[in-house]
């Protein structure tokens, strides 16, 4: 029965992370990609909320929107590939600045949901 959790939050946690792309990526006319970047930073964010109140919830919660959700929202392997997309055209300032970004916000927005669900249930 978890895995129709697992299957309920992907199968809006990917519709969501194309159409934040699309949204995002539409309203830059550059090679960054802002939209994978931005799927990201949301599903981290989210991630760390649930995980801050994880006393708050019980385990069918974390599999329907920690790994179902969040895990079909951010995308390690889109940011991978767009990241050596990048670098193979030679736009290897666009390459790092992705990573940097990707990894500091990620964890950045990660850390302050967590924070916030934190003081929440206190």
């Amino acid at each position: 029965m978890t895995w129709l959790l697992v299957i309920a939050g992907a199968a809006v946690g990917a519709p969501l992370r194309y159409l934040t792309d699309r949204f995002v990526q539409a309203r830059h006319d550059t090679a960054f990609p802002w939209g994978t970047l931005t799927a990201n930073v949301l599903g981290s964010l989210l991630l760390g909320v649930l995980t801050g109140a994880a006393t708050l919830g019980d385990h069918r919660l974390h599999l329907l929107i920690g790994t179902g959700l969040c895990g079909a929202l951010t995308t390690y392997s889109t940011f991978s590939y767009e990241t050596l997309q990048l670098v193979g055209v030679g736009a290897r300032l666009y390459a790092l600045i992705n990573l940097a970004l990707t990894l500091t916000s990620g964890l950045g927005a990660f850390s302050v949901g967590h924070a916030v669900a934190q003081a929440m249930s206190t």
